[in-house]
């Protein structure tokens, strides 16, 4: 990385976007995987 990203303006903070992104995409897998536990518990419980 040349200190930003091509159409990044040189303020912004590649590494804590970066970051940022990186917590979001482990967040959204770890909500997904919470909701198919729960569909799963749901059906083997419910039905």
């Amino acid at each position: 990385m040349a200190g930003y990203q091509e159409g990044w303006g040189k303020e912004m903070d590649a590494k804590e976007h970066i970051s940022t992104y990186d917590s979001f995409i482990a967040a959204s897998k770890w909500g997904t995987a919470a909701v198919v536990v729960v569909l799963v518990l749901m059906a083997v419980f419910l039905i």
